[in-house]
């Protein structure tokens, strides 16, 4: 298993997109992507981190996810009021997964932070999770309070899981915290996407 960093994300995204064009014109081409027969995913993360969302948008687009950002929302207010919470809260209930982009900054976002509690209440904790990512490939550093949540991550070719003892086909999956058994749950993402 394997905590995504950033370096790794940023890659990821460089080879599945046109190079020529910039983030920004990536970002609005995803906005007029079709939507139908898509999972449909609020994507909860920090402003500013322009090519981490775009990474992850790569990714996810690739399992047939349609994924709501808020400011690419043309219905969303101008300037950040309570209506922009009342219009975030309207979209999180509406799409059918919530996902974190969990990095330490989005971490210490209050913003992030509130969309979190409120996809918790509505989402936990099957159809919640968290994509953690790293500013390196050691660990990830978050509020303990993130550990009770399902998250993403990657598992390389052959690795054997401590809990399981199994061998798993290298990919992306949702690992849900251990069990009273101690033992994590291990789904492919594509399925987790797909559940209802």
């Amino acid at each position: 298993m394997s905590i995504i960093s950033k370096t790794q994300l940023l890659g990821y995204r460089n080879s599945t997109r046109n190079s020529s064009k910039t983030i920004n014109e990536s970002l609005s081409e995803f906005k007029y992507a079709s939507k139908i027969g898509k999972t449909k995913i609020f994507l909860s993360h920090k402003h500013d981190e322009l090519a981490e969302l775009d990474s992850a948008i790569s990714l996810l687009r690739l399992i047939r996810s349609n994924i709501y950002v808020d400011w690419l929302d043309e219905g969303m207010p101008k300037a950040t009021s309570g209506e922009t919470a009342k219009r975030i809260k309207e979209k999180i209930k509406e799409n059918d997964k919530f996902i974190l982009l969990a990095t330490e900054a989005a971490i210490q976002s209050k913003w992030c932070n509130w969309e979190l509690g409120y996809g918790d209440s509505l989402k936990y904790d099957r159809h919640i999770a968290i994509f953690p990512i790293s500013n390196s490939n050691n660990s990830f550093t978050g509020s303990e309070y993130l550990q009770i949540y399902p998250r993403i991550e990657f598992v390389y070719a052959n690795t054997i899981t401590r809990f399981i003892g199994g061998y798993f086909p290298q990919g992306y999956y949702v690992i849900s915290p251990n069990d009273s058994d101690g033992r994590a749950t291990y789904t492919e993402l594509e399925e987790w996407l797909s559940r209802n």
